[in-house]
């Protein structure tokens, strides 16, 4: 009998995450499906070809107690983890750099940096103490990467940081199997 296979997708309850999941699904894979909207991840989870397969996990990334949550409630469930996909994200309103609220600067790198390196670390250290060891780490990065567009300073300046973490995971990673790769999507 085939191993399952496991997945964690952030962002799942809409978009691209929404999407992944179901493919993730389809192909036989067991998702824990992470969101902020539980309403929302309940859909992915109906509309999948195995509802049975999906595990609902709301949760706000941002949070250091809901990421413990979320990866201690996989490893609990099913004891490991194949992949994870750093899917969740956000943007600010396009305006010049000198007038975006500090704030807002801030949300943008909490949850696009910070949250995805929580995630990631979680992931790793369920990763390398599995038996067999190893996993991949998909990061949802962005052409504003390589090419940048005007008034998006706090997108752009995160989705830089995403290549960074997953040059790191990469390399980091290859002494226990754990790949690291990126996705840049245009708009979508």
């Amino acid at each position: 009998m085939a191993q399952k296979r496991i997945a964690i997708v952030t962002g799942a309850g809409s978009g691209i995450g929404k999407s992944a999941s179901l493919a993730l699904l389809k192909d036989g894979y067991y998702v824990g499906l992470v969101g902020r909207r539980e309403e929302m991840l309940e859909k992915t989870a109906a509309e999948s070809a195995a509802p049975d397969r999906a595990l609902v996990l709301p949760a706000d990334i941002t949070r250091d107690a809901d990421v413990e949550r979320v990866f201690s409630a996989v490893k609990s469930r099913f004891g490991r983890l194949d992949l994870l996909f750093n899917n969740a994200g956000m943007g600010a309103p396009a305006m010049p750099m000198e007038d975006l609220p500090i704030e807002t600067f801030r949300e943008v790198v909490n949850l696009n940096v910070v949250a995805m390196f929580m995630c990631t670390q979680h992931a790793i250290r369920i990763m390398k103490a599995q038996d067999p060891k190893g996993g991949r780490i998909i990061n949802n990065g962005s052409l504003s990467a390589h090419v940048p567009r005007p008034m998006s300073a706090a997108y752009a300046t995160t989705k830089h940081a995403v290549s960074g973490l997953t040059k790191c995971i990469s390399l980091d990673g290859r002494k226990d199997d754990i790949a690291g790769c990126q996705i840049d999507i245009g708009n979508a």
